[in-house]
């Protein structure tokens, strides 16, 4: 039974460089008092530059010791979306670089999701053209791009081309639309837990509703961190979207219609969590992740997925990515 993780990070030297010299105002690169070294997004210290985000063999030590055969890896936010167009593609070709020659020097171990300057989008299909033919197996992107969301009509063109390829897209949260108002840094961990949770639930939900898996129905929507809140207000939504008189949703079905749909990673942390995914979901949509080198409990990840069905816990370890990215 192979154990995939398909949620795990990497930068590369390129990107941070790029985040150093263009990040600014909304991020940048600085030492905090624990003596490391941090992304800070919005005024928060999002994430610590850890070792293991920029070394390919790094990297396959970490994976040894947590027991994972293959890691999909992705960039995380704020992605390549700063800096002019110039700026976005250079971020994108460097980053994607970086993850190909990963996948080169280690094939048995190592495959990656492309990142793309999504709001140039003539750049963008071009960047996934060449990514796909480096070997790139899905795409990543942030759960809104600048001040637009996912269902903007500027991005129809990439979402056109990820729906013909039925590529796996991993939607990844980002620093929330207000999280400079909100303060997340007065408390620190409330961004990564409670503000990625809110921005990833929003750009679903709103996608559901919009009808935008009616249009695009053969991309393969991966939700992360267990769909954020979705599992929890699956059903609230449903009879929110039932009542409405004001709003007019052009769907044929319920929006948990939708949901079911989507396929999730398992990084909930509580069993009554991932009951929830795998209710909405079953077993054959939720795939393991860890969310590495980031804060993780690999162990408990295992726990949770371990304590399943035999049957379901090979799924989640490793069969289904197996068949969504044809590995």
């Amino acid at each position: 039974m192979p154990t995939i993780d398909i949620h795990t990070h990497m930068f590369g030297v390129g990107w941070l460089d790029m985040i150093k010299k263009h990040g600014a105002p909304a991020y940048a690169i600085e030492d905090m008092p624990d003596n490391r070294n941090y992304l800070i997004e919005y005024g928060t210290p999002a994430c610590a530059l850890e070792v293991e985000a920029f070394d390919y063999d790094k990297r396959i030590e970490m994976m040894d010791r947590d027991g994972i055969d293959i890691s999909i890896v992705s960039l995380t936010s704020p992605n390549v979306h700063f800096g002019d167009e110039a700026v976005s593609v250079a971020t994108a070709r460097l980053a994607n670089d970086e993850m190909a020659a990963g996948q080169t020097a280690h094939p048995d171990r190592i495959r990656w999701f492309a990142s793309l300057p999504w709001e140039y989008p003539d750049a963008a299909l071009a960047e996934l053209e060449r990514c796909v033919n480096r070997g790139a197996v899905g795409v990543m992107c942030v759960a809104h791009i600048g001040e637009r969301h996912l269902i903007d009509p500027l991005f129809e063109p990439i979402w056109r081309e990820l729906d013909k390829r039925a590529l796996p897209v991993l939607v990844h949260p980002t620093a929330p639309l207000g999280a400079k108002a909100v303060n997340y840094g007065y408390e620190r961990i409330l961004m990564p837990a409670a503000g990625f949770m809110y921005d990833t639930t929003i750009a679903l939900a709103r996608m559901a509703i919009d009808g935008f898996f009616e249009r695009f129905s053969d991309v393969k929507i991966i939700a992360s961190h267990g769909g954020g809140y979705l599992p929890f207000v699956n059903g609230r939504i449903d009879m929110f979207f039932g009542v409405e008189t004001l709003a007019k949703f052009n769907i044929p079905k319920l929006p948990s219609d939708y949901f079911s749909r989507l396929y999730y990673d398992a990084i909930v942390y509580d069993p009554a969590a991932l009951q929830l995914v795998i209710d909405i979901a079953g077993p054959d949509k939720v795939m393991f992740g860890t969310d590495l080198p980031m804060p993780a409990d690999v162990g408990k990840l295992y726990d949770l997925v371990d304590g399943r069905p035999a049957g379901e816990a090979a799924a989640i370890r490793g069969d289904n990515a197996v068949r969504v990215f044809g590995l």
